[in-house]
């Protein structure tokens, strides 16, 4: 990256907060920064375009990133990890896993439905895998450490007490 390339302030202020909660959508990016949405649409094409930043799709938000820090899997697990419910979904399979949607349901007291449906899109996302342990099936997280290093990494950037609480045992880490 340049110097040029950063060189007016309103864009330097996007890539900056992109770069410190990478993985924030659009509207989070409307909300803390004082631009108009065309602008702020604008800037983050420009930074695209220049190859400074990239985009991902969660399903829901388009999600961005600084260029080249991210791989593909990484923004995957940071696009859950920035669901609050996601995120608490991880903590518990990180903690405690592998569980059920009844024991996650029960831990987050949220229906077993709203469970089922993260669990769905975590599974989808190649987050977690089910498997059958008798007459219930039980979730476990893919790959515990890419989560467990993203969410370390970043978890400034969260701000979740309840999972900080859970994950604490990786201040260390």
């Amino acid at each position: 990256m340049s110097d040029t390339d950063l060189e007016l302030a309103s864009r330097r202020a996007i890539y900056q907060r992109v770069a410190a909660e990478p993985g924030i959508h659009f509207r989070a990016l409307l909300a803390d920064l004082d631009y108009a949405q065309g602008t702020l649409q604008y800037h983050l094409r420009w930074l695209a375009d220049e190859s400074l930043i990239e985009e991902s799709d969660d399903g829901k938000y388009t999600r961005y990133y600084p260029a080249a820090e991210f791989d593909e899997d990484d923004q995957t697990v940071m696009n859950a990890l920035r669901r609050k419910y996601s995120r608490r979904v991880l903590a518990h399979l990180l903690t405690d896993g592998p569980l059920s949607t009844s024991e996650l349901a029960d831990r987050l007291d949220k229906a077993d439905s709203t469970i089922s449906w993260h669990l769905s899109k975590l599974a989808d996302a190649d987050l977690v895998t089910k498997e059958r342990d008798g007459r219930r099936v039980v979730y476990e997280v893919t790959d515990p450490d890419r989560v467990a290093t993203l969410y370390t990494v970043h978890r400034g950037s969260f701000t979740d007490r309840i999972v900080d609480r859970l994950l604490g045992l990786w201040d260390s880490y």
